[in-house]
């Protein structure tokens, strides 16, 4: 019997081997997705083997070990979501955009006309006189938007020809986007808004347990839908066409149309498992309570310092104090500048006393709360109007520290108007919902937020590093922005310039106090 004698046989990658393969994929449940993607770190299979054998129930029980039980929460991060959020408050939506993993769009102040939107009302239970008094405010400051809104859009034409070349529709509705742009200031944060967003399942079940612990019903309501919706059969935009399709199927042969209707009308759940256990956060909440507490107890009744728009405060603490000055900076409508120093003057103990607060309640699988991301290079302590605000809240690689609503600060008188003579019709709306801010807060709490106008001053703590401080200055600068950014954005290149001259040069930022076309947008 001959001797067998193996070949040594050299494996070598084929052509096909040494090329990437990339696909997009569709039409998978995002759970599914996420365990199809996780799989890659713990299976040999290709993406296309790993979904044709993974079902929803495979990816339920391997999430609840995984993402539960051995906390490997980046899983979550692979399951995106998109979601139509329509009819909440304006000051919902800014508490459901807080989040810095965030990706959306929401209706615009400059291109649509609010009126239409209707408002929210709360519940006020049996204090049907305060129902009234809201009520009645809110129509005022409509009725004022909508006045200052046509009195603005008639001087803009008056005082900006239009051009030979230009279409009279494309002129009306430029300048009534400017016009839109000063009435903004009287929509109360009650105002009705809708928005798209589309976040992973991570960033959704964080989103979720922020907003249900939340002071304001309506929010917690908000939260609550979202997990419905996020454990629901999610909306399919071709259900009817699809349920006509398996129905011509089944008349055809009632066998295959079955098989047909398991497949075309099969409901997906976007989230069902990753976000069964999103539940208020009790140690956001009793934090947020002991630290207001704390802020007026060591603050005493010292009144609020006069603070620039923009105020770069300075890096000269230790880290200990702009952490414990952070801390009672979102619990007060104190600057951080004035938090910063007097936390400065006490003595380590009350220091490490007031950061201990803000760990005290954290529980086993809770993060730091946001006040905790501290060491960043700059610091802007920005006062602006609500409105101007929300286009500033859109920047996510800073960390942002908001402030609670309150007439403290008084309000914002928009650019153009005095010129147009509507300012005493302004300031007078403004000043009627302010006094019935503080006649509600007085019997309803929180509720009476729901009636400041977007005009309302309000106090955000933004940090970061020198490139997102040039990006903002750089894009919210241009000529074609909302006259409120504009301005702050500038006093934040102004105010770099001033502590660090020799890095202004590396700003591209456009000088606002140049005339502007109000023609081009």
């Amino acid at each position: 019997m001959p001797e067998i004698v193996a070949e040594s046989v050299a494996v070598t990658p084929s052509e096909s081997q040494n090329q990437s393969e990339i696909f997009a994929v569709h039409g998978v449940d995002p759970e599914v997705l996420a365990y199809a993607m996780a799989k890659y770190s713990r299976s040999a299979l290709s993406m296309k083997e790993s979904l044709r054998e993974i079902s929803s129930q495979r990816a339920e029980q391997f999430l609840n070990t995984f993402y539960f039980q051995y906390g490997h929460r980046s899983i979550a991060d692979l399951a995106h979501i998109a979601f139509a959020i329509e009819r909440l408050s304006l000051l919902a939506a800014i508490s459901l955009v807080d989040e810095q993993r965030w990706d959306g769009q929401e209706r615009s102040t400059r291109y649509q006309n609010f009126k239409r939107s209707g408002w929210y009302l709360p519940d006020f239970g049996a204090k049907q006189a305060e129902k009234a008094e809201f009520s009645h405010q809110i129509e005022a400051l409509f009725d004022a938007y909508h006045a200052i809104s046509e009195g603005m859009f008639e001087h803009l034409k008056r005082q900006v020809p239009k051009p030979a070349e230009l279409k009279q529709e494309s002129y009306d509705r430029t300048l009534r986007a400017r016009a839109f742009d000063v009435a903004r200031y009287l929509l109360p944060l009650a105002t009705n808004t809708s928005l798209g967003q589309i976040v992973n399942a991570r960033t959704l079940e964080t989103q979720i347990s922020r907003l249900l612990s939340s002071p304001y019903r309506e929010i917690q309501q908000l939260g609550e839908r979202l997990r419905v919706a996020a454990a629901g059969a999610a909306w399919n935009v071709h259900a009817e066409d699809l349920a006509g399709l398996q129905r011509e199927i089944a008349r055809l042969d009632p066998a295959l149309g079955e098989k047909a209707a398991a497949l075309l009308m099969r409901e997906v759940k976007p989230a069902p498992t990753l976000v069964k256990y999103a539940a208020p956060n009790a140690y956001e909440m009793e934090t947020r309570r002991e630290l207001a507490q704390a802020a007026t107890e060591l603050m005493q009744g010292v009144p609020i310092a006069p603070a620039a728009v923009v105020d770069l405060v300075e890096r000269e603490e230790a880290l200990e104090v702009e952490i414990a000055a952070t801390l009672l900076y979102r619990a007060s409508h104190y600057s951080f500048r004035q938090l910063r120093d007097h936390v400065a003057g006490l003595n380590e103990a009350k220091r490490n006393e007031i950061i201990a607060l803000g760990i005290r309640y954290r529980g086993r699988h809770d993060e730091l709360l946001r006040e905790f991301a501290a060491g960043q290079a700059l610091r802007f302590d920005i006062l602006m109007d609500i409105g101007g605000f929300r286009d500033m809240h859109r920047h996510r690689r800073c960390v942002q520290i908001l402030q609670g609503y309150t007439t403290a600060h008084g309000y914002d008188i928009p650019e153009g108007i005095e010129e147009a003579g509507l300012l005493p019709q302004y300031a007078s709306a403004m000043d009627a919902a302010h006094a019935a801010h503080e006649k509600l807060a007085a019997s309803c709490g929180e509720i009476a937020d729901y009636v400041l106008p977007l005009g309302t001053r309000v106090r955000a703590l933004f940090k970061m590093d020198f490139s997102e401080a040039v990006y903002i200055s750089e894009l919210r600068s241009q000529p074609q922005g909302h006259f409120s950014y504009r301005r702050v954005a500038w006093e934040m290149y102004e105010s770099v310039k001033r502590q660090h001259p020799v890095l202004a040069e590396y700003f591209r930022t456009t000088d606002v106090n140049e005339p502007v076309d109000l023609l081009k947008r």
